[in-house]
């Protein structure tokens, strides 16, 4: 640091107007001994200043495919930017941020439309809202937050999901509240037509459904604790990590965080691959061909707005205004596996995202 620089700099060197090289062994020792004080305090205020020093975890291809037999289950380093929350792109063999893509709903809450663009949807804490509805899938979200100081509105993260799909079935994912986060317990909570999933706390461990006839439906442990890919075979795939808002978050955004309840929350990649055309919801609407943003582009923070459209009397309920669940398939599905886009700003924030394949 620059200041440790300075004072080293004022101790030794005569062009700087300070003492001449030490001759003394008393001396010298004690120099060293101010050195080293100086190098102890300038790393106590990077600390405080919350510079990150974890070590990013290392994900891997899961995929057994012959066309990605170089990549499967080789660890690989997440990236800078998104240390804590990646995944593997098999073809490619490279890492991308869970949250850096299109179908991406994390932070507070901080999606990325199918067409790329990304946009904010606050809602309201204790409240639910359908995320996408479809005649055959309607997925909902539960948020919860505090009122930030000084603010008409509140910050807010997106704490659980419910799908509801086919003949009445319903999957639930959520992040257990938690006081004080430990990366090694696990606070994930999943159920299928509300009987608990209990998967062994480790990486790869999974369970597929036998009392869904006629829909597969498959979890998988992508770490030993916190994250999972949820998928029903060929409906949708879920990419989910629950992760805290640590004290740095906090006293950056001012989100008032107390030591009760570290708001642990989701961090959500969505892949669909038979969504029709009239499908709607906070993201699912993006995914329409004809689908124009309405969020303003140029403001800092582009938000969705329109709650009341998007609000749902509960979890599970398909009451919002813009529904169309039906319970059974209906209509012309569309492709939505498009290719992959990597979307990035340079800063998290995701304020003038571009995505590029």
């Amino acid at each position: 640091p620059p200041l440790l620089l300075l004072l080293v700099c004022n101790c030794c060197l005569p062009q700087c107007g300070g003492l001449r090289t030490p001759r003394s062994s008393m001396a010298r020792s004690l120099l060293l001994v101010t050195v080293a004080l100086l190098i102890l305090v300038s790393a106590a205020v990077l600390a405080e200043a919350g510079v990150e020093t974890h070590k990013p975890m290392k994900a891997k291809c899961k995929s057994r495919a012959w066309q990605h037999r170089y990549c499967y289950i080789v660890p690989i380093e997440c990236p800078k930017r998104c240390p804590r929350s990646c995944y593997i792109h098999c073809r490619t063999c490279k890492p991308f941020c869970i949250c850096n893509v299109p179908g991406a709903v994390c932070e507070d809450p901080r999606f990325i439309g199918a067409d790329g663009i990304t946009f904010y949807f606050h809602g309201n804490k204790d409240h639910d809202f359908c995320l996408v509805s479809d005649p055959d899938l309607h997925i909902n979200a539960h948020f919860i937050g505090r009122r930030g100081a000084n603010m008409s509105r509140d910050f807010t993260w997106v704490q659980s999901i419910a799908a509801t799909f086919g003949a009445g079935h319903r999957l639930y994912l959520g992040a257990l509240k938690t006081p004080t986060w430990d990366d090694g317990l696990d606070r994930l909570s999943i159920a299928l037509d509300g009987e608990p999933l209990d998967l062994p706390k480790e990486e790869g461990s999974s369970w597929r459904s036998t009392s869904t006839p006629g829909v597969s439906v498959s979890v998988v442990r992508t770490a030993d604790a916190n994250a999972v890919e949820m998928e029903v075979e060929g409906k949708f795939k879920i990419t989910a990590k629950v992760v805290p808002i640590t004290e740095e978050e906090s006293r950056v955004h001012h989100y008032g965080i107390t030591a009760d309840d570290c708001f642990a929350h989701l961090e959500l990649g969505f892949k669909f691959y038979s969504l029709t055309g009239d499908v709607h919801g906070v993201l699912g609407q993006t995914y329409r061909e004809d689908y124009v943003s309405r969020v303003k582009l140029s403001s800092r923070m582009p938000i969705m707005g329109g709650e009341p459209m998007y609000a749902v009397s509960d979890l599970f309920s398909t009451d919002c205004q813009v529904t169309r669940f039906v319970g059974a398939a209906k209509g012309a599905a569309i492709a939505t596996d498009k290719p992959l886009l990597s979307c990035e700003s340079g800063m998290r924030g995701g304020h003038g995202i571009v995505c590029k394949k």
